[in-house]
């Protein structure tokens, strides 16, 4: 087996396994419409996995939450994130970045489309495309700096470069 087809199943693993933690810390934390603990292992993911298989960790995560009760909020307002949030840690390695990636990407893209599908799936008009963003700005940014507290700690003790190495393989 080739390292590249080990490095592609260890991302595999880790992305069900990020997607598995984010529910299982979603379900015990959960304010109305906010996901605080989905945004910090968005972060996370983002800069282990890169944006695809972050964003796969979002949308997984996602669709569990939705088979437990939940609306189709729990995934579109859950992959904009981690896809902004990964491409600016794979351009710039900054982390600081890859929190704003995920409060744009949640907080404002997510949240602009949940709208129409809130409308289209459970005929929910709230009268703004904006009326979202005050829900999912907030656990963006409580998330994603809890994600950027994380991977600063992972940094300063050394796991973090020595983690990234092992999955690369």
């Amino acid at each position: 087996m080739k390292a590249n087809s080990h490095t592609h199943v260890r991302k595999m693993v880790l992305t069900a396994l990020f997607a598995c933690m984010a529910f299982v810390l979603n379900t015990f934390v959960y304010f109305p419409a906010m996901a605080p603990f989905q945004h910090f292992v968005d972060v996370v993911a983002a800069v282990f996995l890169g944006p695809w298989y972050a964003c796969a960790a979002a949308f997984l995560c996602g669709v569990m939450r939705m088979l437990s009760g939940r609306t189709i909020q729990a995934v579109a307002g859950a992959v904009f994130g981690p896809i902004l949030g990964g491409l600016l840690w794979r351009k710039t390695k900054n982390i600081y970045l890859v929190w704003v990636g995920e409060v744009v990407g949640t907080g404002l893209l997510g949240a602009l489309a949940s709208y129409p599908l809130m409308t289209w799936f459970y005929e929910l008009d709230v009268g703004s495309p904006f009326y979202y963003v005050p829900f999912y700005t907030p656990a963006a940014m409580v998330g994603g700096a809890m994600g950027v507290l994380t991977v600063l700690a992972l940094k300063r003790t050394g796991l973090l470069q020595r983690m990234e190495k092992e999955l690369a393989g």
